[in-house]
């Protein structure tokens, strides 16, 4: 078997998972999708054969001697014709309907898909550019793929449908007839699926520029960067970056689709070439009277019809390879595997501490770097007790407190929680025993309420525990003077949104480590952004802030 045909079956069996996240995002909806699809499939073949009839009745009363039963006959027909056509229309309607309704269904759910593969994959995957190339195409694809493959397969059979009775009338004239309508339809296939593998490895290739013009789209538009971009005038030359970026893929889409349109061309025009010597021979059968007037209708619908049922038979097969060829990027973003791995028999973490936490010759080196970030460190850290970590910027700091929170394991050496190593430990667990605030934390657009509350989303956001750690960390006085108080809506990304000083959301990040009943608490930076004032009360209070907790500190001297 050659590596081409195991391409191709290993392809056709990549449609049956994609099939079945359709059904699991609406199995209802799918049903009934499919069923309307069959029917109009069906439909035209209908309408078809009684326009046939129609005529070579009224073609055969202009001779007959019985013209009241063929008015009846007639008025039979006419009224079947009309059913057809009222029916056709609501279905036509209804389609459209259920369409929008399924094609919503799967692209939430796999929008839902690709954000629970996000969330699960481990940090280190973010440090990598060649992730987000994949995340990108992912997401991509994720949204319509599926759906997209559905479709065609449906299509695929309404096709079927169609061409087998358009070639059977067409077997009943001459089997060459028949025929002509597969020589036609060859050449156009060929080229679909010759630039549907040349499209899909140019987006691969592509994929990194889309990301760099993205970002540059991000910059100029987002809020975060508009005061720098301002100041520095770098909006001209960011939006001159994006448009060549944005020109080169341009000229290099458009090359792509010159050539197809030629070839595309060239395929038609011999499969009209055909066609019209077919209804040559058609017409001229109906000129020798072989053929009667309702035949030549019939026959010239029919070649017309089975060239279109043929076409979209061999078009959607086509599309079905090029989906199979672009859902092979989701493929690819959700065979990502977690490297922090879960133990299979975890142990339950100590609580309280007795012993505390071990760094016992760690060492780590990121997989995108060639640069050991941290060598042979050793630490410990005792139930209760306050540890500073202080060194320059880029010396490993927040690597140190990574690795305590298993978003990384180390290279070299182990951590240990009362002599256990950390990779026994359910990782959900471990990191619920740890609170931590980054010096970059993150600003949520959400109430002052449920930013707080994040910090642990087992309680209730009602619960009292909330503005107690809101007053544990001085942003319960900030809290009191917004309009809503806690349910103030922080930030300007929404309607009546309250943007808050640096200071000022760092005592609510602040208050959202705190309310995590955690043994460990850990603050970057913490008056990184504070005035002079409120870091001395934030150090003054901190013994008993923290309570019983052990603590890290990290900052940098000076």
């Amino acid at each position: 078997m050659t590596d081409r045909l195991k391409d191709k079956i290993q392809g056709a069996l990549r449609l049956l998972p994609a099939l079945r996240l359709v059904w699991q995002a609406a199995p209802g909806w799918t049903v009934v999708y499919v069923a309307l699809l069959l029917i109009q499939g069906i439909l035209p073949i209908a309408l078809l054969y009684l326009t046939k009839l129609i005529i070579d009745t009224v073609v055969a009363s202009a001779t007959a001697t019985n013209r009241a039963d063929l008015f009846q006959q007639l008025l039979v027909l006419f009224v079947e014709t009309g059913a057809v056509i009222l029916f056709t229309t609501f279905c036509n309607a209804l389609t459209e309907l259920v369409n929008t309704a399924h094609s919503q269904r799967i692209t939430d759910y796999m929008s839902s898909i690709v954000h629970a593969k996000s969330i699960q994959v481990d940090l280190e995957y973010y440090e990598n550019p060649q992730y987000f190339d994949t995340l990108q195409r992912a997401q991509q694809e994720a949204s319509y793929r599926p759906n997209s493959i559905l479709n065609h397969l449906v299509l695929v059979a309404q096709n079927a449908i169609s061409l087998i009775a358009m070639v059977g009338l067409l077997l009943s004239l001459h089997w060459a007839i028949a025929g002509v309508l597969f020589v036609a339809a060859i050449p156009s296939v060929m080229v679909r699926v010759k630039f549907a593998d040349i499209m899909y490895h140019w987006h691969h290739r592509r994929t990194g520029m889309e990301r760099q013009a993205d970002y540059l789209s991000w910059l100029l538009t987002g809020d975060s960067f508009a005061e720098e971009i301002r100041l520095f005038d770098l909006g001209r030359l960011f939006s001159q970056r994006f448009d060549g970026l944005r020109q080169q893929l341009y000229k290099e889409t458009l090359a792509i689709s010159s050539k197809r349109f030629l070839a595309s061309l060239a395929a038609q025009t011999f499969a009209s070439l055909v066609m019209i010597a077919a209804y040559g021979i058609v017409v001229y059968q109906a000129f020798l009277k072989i053929l009667l007037i309702g035949d030549l209708v019939l026959y010239y619908q029919a070649l017309q019809r089975g060239q279109e049922a043929l076409r979209g038979l061999l078009g959607n097969l086509s599309n079905l390879y090029e989906d199979n060829l672009f859902l092979s990027n989701l493929y690819e973003f959700l065979a990502l595997k977690p490297k922090t791995v879960q133990p299979t028999n975890p142990h339950p973490v100590p609580r309280p501490m007795q012993t505390g936490i071990v760094f016992n010759h760690v060492s780590f080196q990121y997989s995108t770097s060639t640069r050991q970030v941290l060598q042979d460190i050793n630490i410990t850290i005792r139930p209760g007790e306050v540890v500073a970590l202080v060194g320059e910027n880029g010396s490993g700091k927040t690597t140190l407190i990574k690795l305590l929170c298993r978003l990384y394991d180390p290279t070299q050496g182990s951590i240990t929680i009362d002599g256990m190593d950390l990779r026994q430990f359910d990782i959900a667990q471990l990191r619920r025993q740890i609170s931590v605030i980054f010096q970059d934390y993150v600003k949520y657009h959400f109430t002052a309420r449920e930013n707080i509350w994040l910090g642990n989303i087992d309680l209730d956001p009602m619960h009292d525990s909330v503005i107690a750690a809101a007053r544990r960390s001085g942003a319960d006085a900030v809290i009191d003077t917004l309009p809503q108080g806690y349910e103030t809506v922080l930030g300007n990304l929404f309607d009546q949104g309250e943007e808050l000083s640096i200071g000022q959301w760092q005592k609510v990040a602040l208050a959202r480590s705190f309310l995590r009943d955690s043994q460990v608490i850990v603050l970057d930076e913490p008056t990184s952004a504070l005035d002079p004032k409120a870091e001395y009360e934030v150090f003054q209070r901190f013994r008993q802030l923290i309570e019983t907790q052990s603590a890290i500190l990290i900052s940098h001297p000076g």
